[in-house]
């Protein structure tokens, strides 16, 4: 093998081998100085975390599952819709099932690593098979419980080593919200 021809061939090994580490942080753009994570990857992470319930005033119980993950670029939100159900041994079926659906804005958190939702909201509550008053006050509690179990709920988490490459560790910036993905900024 010539000398030219070796030494081309190393360099490009050795090209190869620096970028290795790049190549695992797929959703990291460092020439942009962004990270990309699809709404499928978010919504692989979501579903992990499912399903939640928790009581509300010792008579109710409150459970979320199901979820399905939505993009609001225009509103810079992201949004849970969720099957809902509230038990309890004071209605009659003692189970009412529903459809809810929370968005929130998004914030980071550093010491966790983690793109969390930040104060979400009940936008939507649908409850099959009520009316009236038992109807409302049935929305209200599903809706002030669904948006306390999804307060702080992460989207996305990070490694350590994910945010550091060679000597450079990266620090989250602002998160913007795609209709495919969120997008935050390295800095």
């Amino acid at each position: 093998m010539p000398h030219h021809s070796r030494r081309q061939l190393l360099r490009a090994l050795w090209g190869a081998t620096a970028m290795a580490p790049l190549a695992a942080l797929a959703g990291f753009n460092f020439f942009t100085s962004e990270y990309t994570a699809s709404r499928e990857e978010l919504q692989a992470q979501v579903a992990k975390r499912f399903p939640v319930q928790q009581r509300y005033a010792d008579i109710f119980t409150v459970g979320l599952r199901d979820p399905q993950l939505s993009l609001d670029a225009r509103n810079n939100r992201a949004a849970i819709t969720a099957v809902l159900s509230i038990a309890s041994p004071l209605l009659r079926p003692s189970q009412v099932e529903g459809i809810v659906t929370v968005s929130s804005a998004l914030k980071y958190d550093a010491a966790a690593r983690a793109v969390r939702l930040d104060r979400p909201q009940a936008d939507r509550i649908e409850l099959q098979g009520l009316g009236g008053r038992d109807a409302e006050r049935l929305q209200q509690i599903g809706g002030a419980v669904a948006q306390e179990l999804l307060r702080d709920q992460p989207l996305r988490t990070f490694k350590p080593e994910e945010l550091t490459v060679g000597r450079k560790t990266y620090e989250i910036g602002d998160i913007t919200v795609q209709d495919d993905g969120i997008t935050v900024a390295l800095k």
